[in-house]
């Protein structure tokens, strides 16, 4: 699945203001999650003339660079989880000095359950610029081709080693109406899928795996169900989750009697008549009904 190389032809599909790349400024640049053909026009020219990209891992980088005939030229600098906070200083330094640094993850967009926000938080406090060549996500990749609601959602990122930890967040999500997206290791996809379905049986879920990859997969289905069919198998690859949020709750009693007795009133009925309708329509004790009425009608100026 992965493509040759593209190079632009003189002015093809290009806005000749955003063609020349500014100094001075932090690029964050999103790379491919598999197939190398996903790279942009744009990220492919930043990464051919930035003076240094910073990049989680030096081999996989020079892996991107060799695909698509980019010379390194030496200007890979290793930023991961456990010198981030010690490059900021070299970073600041270097976009205040007018350089144009990128810096890109292993795959998708930086930042996003991998290194980057710190050192964007840095450049963005010493008020130097930072701006983006978006593309590939993992987030968003899942969560367009799971099947589920794409209006509202919330991730995640990887969930926590610690039982605990885990519990406390399937707590929130139990009232989180939003979809729910995270990462997952395929050693121990089976095992979470297993007490998702304590909590979350019937929920619908996608379980997407190596995405834009040779083996791409999403298995589909509710928790339970899911869970079942990859204990039934061994699981490789890198892996998103997408699961629907929590049902709208039914509304309440009263809720339902304001609403029913609006659209009473509305028609023309009287109180007597509406109370009459709406406390056997709905099973609720005329008292509590004629109570609800005499609210809505005094604030109607009845």
């Amino acid at each position: 699945m992965l493509v040759g190389t593209w190079r632009p032809k003189p002015n093809e599909g290009t806005d000749v203001e955003n063609s020349e790349i500014a100094k001075g400024q932090l690029v964050v640049v999103a790379t491919p999650l598999g197939n190398l053909g996903d790279l942009s026009r744009r990220a492919l020219e930043l990464l051919e003339k930035a003076d240094v990209v910073f990049c989680e891992d030096t081999r996989r980088s020079s892996t991107l660079f060799s695909a698509h005939a980019i010379a390194v030229n030496g200007r890979l600098r290793a930023l991961h989880q456990h010198n981030e906070a010690s490059q900021c200083d070299e970073v600041v330094d270097r976009v205040g000095s007018g350089q144009v640094v990128v810096l890109i993850s292993d795959a998708g967009t930086p930042g996003i359950s991998d290194p980057g926000s710190r050192v964007v938080a840095a450049v963005a406090a010493a008020g130097l610029e930072v701006t983006t060549a978006p593309g590939p996500s993992a987030v968003i990749a899942a969560l367009t081709i799971s099947g589920l609601a794409t209006e509202r959602f919330c991730m995640e990122g990887f969930l926590p080693r610690k039982a605990g930890e885990r519990e406390r967040i399937y707590a929130q999500w139990t009232n989180e109406p939003r979809t729910i997206v995270f990462y997952e290791s395929p050693q121990r996809i089976v095992a979470t899928l297993a007490e998702l379905r304590v909590h979350f049986g019937e929920r619908r879920v996608a379980v997407a795996r190596e995405m834009t990859k040779l083996h791409e997969e999403v298995i589909r289905g509710t928790v339970s169900d899911v869970a079942d069919r990859l204990a039934q198998r061994q699981v490789l690859g890198e892996i998103a989750v997408v699961m629907a949020g929590a049902a709208e709750a039914p509304p309440t009693e009263e809720s339902a009697v304001r609403l029913a007795l609006a659209e009473q009133f509305a028609s023309g009925m009287s109180t007597r008549d509406a109370v009459a309708s709406v406390a056997e329509s709905l099973d609720v004790t005329r008292r509590i009904v004629y109570a609800i009425a005499l609210e809505i009608r005094s604030g109607e100026g009845h």
